[in-house]
This record gives C-alpha cells, sequence and structure tokens, in this order.
C-alpha cells in the first residue's frame, strides 16, 4: 500500500524536479543506489522493472526504504497493463510510470489513489490521460519529441504539467532547454546513474552527481 498520497507525491515531483530512473536484479546493489541517491537529495525513484522477478527486487528496496530512507518515494516504471500496476502497487508503489498511455492502468492506478503518469505523444493522448486525472504526463521518448513539443503543449495547455524522460542529460544546457520549455520535472536513467558509476560502486560520486544535477535545476527555475 503507498505511503504517500498522490498529491504529496506530485508535489514532491514538482519541487525536487528530477527522478532518477533504474533497474539492477542485484538487491544490494539497487540499495546503494538508491541511499546514494537519498543522500544527494533526490526523493523520489522510479524503479523501472524491466526483468525478470523485478517485483522481488522491488518489494525489498521499497521496505529498505520505508526502514532507512525516511521521505523517500518509491515508484515503479516500464509498466504496461494493469495487473502488473495492481502487482507493484500491492508491493508499495507510491506512483506508477508507464511507456504508453492505457485507461486500465489508470482506473486501476485512481482505484488507489496512486499517481500515474503515462507515456504520451500526442496532445489527444494528453488531454485524455488529463480527462482520466493524470497530474504528470510522461513525455517519452523525450528525444523525439524534444523541448519544443513541451513548449508547443503549453501554449493552448498550461495546466499542462510534463515530465520528459529519455534524452535528459545532467548538462546544464540540456536541463535548461527542457525548463525553460515548461517541464515540470525530468526523469533521468543512465545519463545520472552510469555504468561507469555503478562498474566502480562510486556511490559517492552517484551522490555528488544527485546534488549537483537539483542544485542546477534549482538555479534554473530561480532565474
Amino acid at each position: 500500500m503507498a505511503q504517500f498520497t498522490r498529491i504529496e507525491v506530485a508535489t514532491a515531483m514538482k519541487e525536487t524536479g528530477m527522478i532518477p530512473l533504474f533497474f539492477s536484479n542485484d538487491l544490494e546493489l539497487s540499495k546503494n543506489v538508491l541511499k546514494a541517491c537519498y543522500d544527494g537529495g533526490a526523493r523520489l525513484m522510479e524503479f523501472t522493472a524491466r526483468g525478470d522477478f523485478a517485483h522481488e527486487v522491488f518489494a525489498e528496496l521499497t521496505k529498505y526504504a520505508i526502514k532507512e530512507l525516511p521521505g523517500m518515494i518509491m515508484g515503479v516504471g516500464s509498466v504496461t497493463d494493469a495487473a502488473a500496476a495492481s502487482l507493484y502497487m500491492q508491493l508499495g508503489a507510491n506512483f506508477i510510470v508507464t511507456p504508453v498511455f492505457r485507461e486500465d492502468i489508470a482506473i486501476a492506478c485512481n482505484r488507489r489513489k496512486v499517481l500515474w503518469s503515462p507515456g504520451c505523444g500526442t496532445l489527444s493522448e494528453i488531454a485524455r490521460a488529463e480527462e482520466l486525472g493524470c497530474e504528470i504526463v510522461k513525455l517519452f521518448p523525450g528525444e523525439i519529441y524534444g523541448p519544443q513539443f513541451i513548449k508547443g503543449v503549453k501554449g493552448p495547455c498550461p495546466w499542462t504539467n510534463i515530465m520528459p524522460t529519455g534524452g535528459v542529460s545532467t548538462e546544464r544546457d540540456n536541463l535548461k532547454s527542457w525548463f525553460d520549455a515548461g517541464a515540470t520535472c525530468v526523469g533521468i536513467g543512465s545519463q545520472l546513474i552510469s555504468a561507469e558509476v555503478l562498474k566502480n560502486k562510486d556511490y559517492a560520486g552517484l551522490a555528488q552527481k544527485v546534488k549537483e544535477t537539483i542544485a542546477i535545476i534549482k538555479d534554473l527555475r530561480n532565474k
């Protein structure tokens, strides 16, 4: 069962401006990555459940977060159907992120008042998602659409909250392009939690990178 309301989750997304994306079948590695992100100031984690037995890793990771990392909001990404969404909500997911827009997932999440963020690529999909109660839409794949897409949507629909995922890096110029266009927050995966970081187990370096990225986002928003 979710530990945070969907309003609390949406607020955290807007306030921090960044959600780290990560997946591994290695539980201990996952715990270390999660703690590094937490130490760096991140308060959300999207566990991109793409592998076999991912739900087992997520369950243990969520228990760890509840016990050791107060205020850390655990969510699940790469969810493709309502059954998977229901499973992860039973395991404590506070938000569900999907690569595509599916009404069955919307219904399952709304029934439990859990925030869901569907991958949308057209204004019609975005409008329908919002009609079904979506607070923050995921723009995916972000590198295909680019910041101009967000700027274009925000013109006629200034109330729409968009989170690009894919094509987002920790570089200031890249982040500036997204937030200048009107992004509510961004999802960052391998550009933040790189293969090199994982190989070298450079958790201190990861924590510092998270801290720096959040600081850049805060600075961009204050200008």
